[in-house]
């Protein structure tokens, strides 16, 4: 089995909040790929009425997800929680005590990997 840990966040834009969004989504785009190698997939989706927003997140590790995490917390968190609700988000894998603590603080859920492959 795999050391991936991945989520989906699922979000509640606020009202009027969808530019200034997709303004902040370009900077943590742009920083999770020039300073977070152990991040792998990191992709953002917004509805048609602009209303709800998806992330999808994979990180190599536990480790790296520490490392996204962390730079969120400082760099970011403030003014994404500004402009979103989390609604839910779905965790899968298996992440280590300290990532689990954290994202438990998020009201994530916990899926564990029972079969499958990635290519």
């Amino acid at each position: 089995m795999s050391e991936h840990i991945h989520w989906m966040l699922e979000l509640a834009l606020k009202e009027g909040a969808a530019d200034d969004l997709k303004a902040l989504m370009r900077e943590m785009v742009d920083a999770t790929k020039a300073d977070e190698p152990g991040a792998l997939i990191y992709e953002w989706f917004i509805d048609e009425a602009e209303t709800s927003v998806h992330i999808y997140e994979r990180y190599a590790d536990s480790a790296a997800t520490m490392v996204h995490l962390n730079n969120f917390g400082t760099k970011f968190a403030a003014r994404f929680m500004e402009l979103v609700k989390p609604t839910r988000m779905t965790v899968y894998g298996a992440p280590d005590e300290t990532v689990s603590a954290a994202l438990k603080r998020l009201n994530a859920t916990f899926m564990s990997e029972i079969g499958g492959f990635a290519r």
